[in-house]
């Protein structure tokens, strides 16, 4: 009897642990902004009032940074290198598909790796600042975006792939590349 005790006790302390464990990680995906994923940021930046964003990055080669791992070309590379597949590949990945590597926690269930290079790989993780609310908190300047994880872009944020690591590295100007993905909000006259 009494063993049987020790054994429930110590079954319980262990199903504490767990569930302390679960809520620590549930607090660490909190804090460290969620992945949403392209289709959530095109319900709001496509329409022409804020400047059909969504489309825009559609047209880029961030849309198809992850098709592109599929390619004949890419297959060659990849194979030079020792990687038998850069659809699967973390060296290709990183910088292939936003989000790729954080915990599985951090991933929305909406978050989808073949959209490739995101709005989220530009801006940060969206999960803190997607909604309507958030982002005229933003505007009116009464959010600060760093506490929603939300970043401004510069070279700095390129060239972390952009650089010579990528077997295809060509030189990186960045006022050149930035002019090409460019996206901006319409000003409104009212």
């Amino acid at each position: 009897m009494r063993r049987t005790s020790i054994i429930l006790i110590m079954a319980m302390a262990f199903g504490a642990m767990l569930v302390v464990q679960a809520q620590a990680q549930e607090e660490e995906a909190k804090a460290g902004h969620m992945y949403v994923g392209a289709t959530k940021c095109k319900m709001c930046h496509n329409s022409a009032k804020k400047g059909e964003m969504y489309d825009k990055w559609l047209e880029t080669s961030h849309a198809k940074a992850y098709e592109v791992l599929a390619s004949e070309e890419a297959k060659k590379i990849a194979a030079a290198k020792d990687i038998e597949d850069p659809q699967k590949a973390d060296d290709c990945l990183k910088c292939h598909v936003t989000g790729h590597g954080v915990a599985a926690e951090l991933l929305d269930k909406k978050y989808d790796a073949t959209e490739g290079v995101t709005c989220e790989g530009c801006h940060g993780a969206g999960g803190d600042y997607w909604k309507n609310k958030v982002m005229k908190a933003i505007a009116a300047g009464e959010q600060d975006v760093a506490e929603v994880g939300m970043l401004k872009p510069d070279e700095k944020t390129c060239v972390g792939c952009h650089n010579e690591e990528s077997p295809t590295f060509k030189e990186f100007k960045f006022d050149e590349m930035f002019a090409k993905i460019e996206h901006k909000t319409p000003v409104v006259e009212e």
